[in-house]
């Protein structure tokens, strides 16, 4: 008997209650049953997200969340700064630049950070910016930014900060009002513990008053303003993907009932504890600014990824993602959003020095393991 278990940094493993609720019968989507979810699910989301901001809910993934920004806060006349350490990043430039948008494209190198200097210094040479989109968490490479101090920089200068926070929100510590993010954006399938196919914004009073004054949306769809006057009434302007959202207030409840300090220490624990094994048993951990999210790890000299995670699937059924664009085949990476804990991190560490032995790594077999007891037992 083999299970299977998801250890990808998204679409991320979900509990077995909120698929049962997804599968009990359901009513029509322009009723009051369903207005009530849509009413439960923005404000526990408020809560997870540290806001009191206007929870818009999209179907589409966190992409579809993010167009929904670009588009509506970058109205003719506007100049975006995206700053781009991975692929996630790029994706971000490439939208403004297919819908005809002033924007600067800053590549920075992957695995490395963005910092608030860098922003300072944009800000500074070139004030006819008048907003910046940053990655909080880029999946991609498995890196974080200070988000805060950057929000702090872009707030100085009275810019609009757009966020992607798609593999941050409900796994790093996120705090949109504290910190003046003026969008924050998420998606379902990372820590919200729900099947692809929604699409969040938290955006502040300051990003709707460009978002109303911008008549020339080429966004139909996708139109924040449609989105905000129906979410007024709890309702979506389209057909809505009304069982995922019914699913959702499950997992808010799930989230909400083990809180967002707890979640957010535990999350920090179980990726400590994966890169503790990696380097304990010979790996390199890729991103000189590590994700709590999400690990990626670099494969031992003479060993390909593909075998790794291949050996992985088919031994224990264990799914991991590689790496994309320029670091296919360079890394391999384990999600820590969703439906797992401790014990099933361990799980995956005992698997991988099971994996890389038969491979022929040589490493003392239980040394990864024993990190990662360290590191949970540390931090109980």
């Amino acid at each position: 008997m083999k299970k299977f278990r998801l250890f990808t940094p998204g679409p991320c493993a979900v509990p077995e209650e909120v698929l049962v609720e997804m599968a009990r019968p359901f009513h029509h989507h322009r009723t009051d049953w369903f207005k009530g979810y849509m009413k439960q699910a923005a404000e526990k989301l408020q809560q997870v997200l540290c806001t009191k901001n206007d929870i818009i809910i999209i179907t589409g993934s966190g992409t579809a969340a993010a167009e929904a920004a670009i588009v509506g806060c970058n109205p003719p006349g506007s100049k975006l700064l995206t700053v781009e350490n991975g692929k996630f990043g790029e994706r971000w430039g490439e939208i403004a630049q297919q819908f005809g948008m002033n924007v600067i494209r800053h590549p920075v190198e992957w695995g490395t950070a963005p910092t608030a200097e860098l922003v300072a210094d944009f800000l500074k040479k070139d004030p006819a910016i008048t907003g910046v989109m940053v990655v909080h968490s880029e999946t991609s490479t498995a890196t974080a930014c200070d988000l805060k101090a950057i929000a702090q920089v872009v707030n100085q200068h009275g810019k609009l900060l757009l966020a992607d926070c798609i593999t941050s929100a409900g796994a790093l510590p996120l705090k949109t009002d504290d910190w003046h993010v003026d969008i924050a954006i998420t998606g379902a399938q990372k820590s919200l513990m729900l099947p692809p196919g929604l699409g969040f914004l938290a955006v502040s009073e300051r990003a709707w008053k460009v978002i109303e004054s911008n008549k020339n949306q080429h966004a139909y769809y996708l139109n924040l303003n449609k989105a905000r006057k129906m979410a007024k009434e709890n309702d979506t302007p389209f057909t809505p993907a009304h069982l995922l959202i019914r699913g959702l207030v499950k997992a808010l409840d799930i989230i909400l009932e083990e809180g967002m300090e707890h979640i957010w220490k535990r999350v920090a624990a179980m990726a400590a504890a994966t890169r503790s094994a990696g380097e304990a048993i010979g790996l390199k951990v890729f991103s000189k600014s590590p994700s709590d999210s999400v690990t990626a790890l670099c494969p031992p000299a003479g060993i390909a990824v593909k075998d790794i995670r291949n050996e992985l699937e088919k031994r224990y059924g264990i799914e991991s993602a590689g790496g994309q664009d320029q670091l296919k085949g360079k890394i391999f990476r384990f999600g820590h959003m969703g439906y797992v804990d401790d014990m099933d991190t361990l799980l995956a560490v005992g698997a991988l020095e099971q994996v890389l032995y038969k491979l022929g790594h040589k490493f003392n077999l239980g040394a990864g393991v024993t990190a990662a007891q360290k590191v949970f037992a540390e931090r109980l």
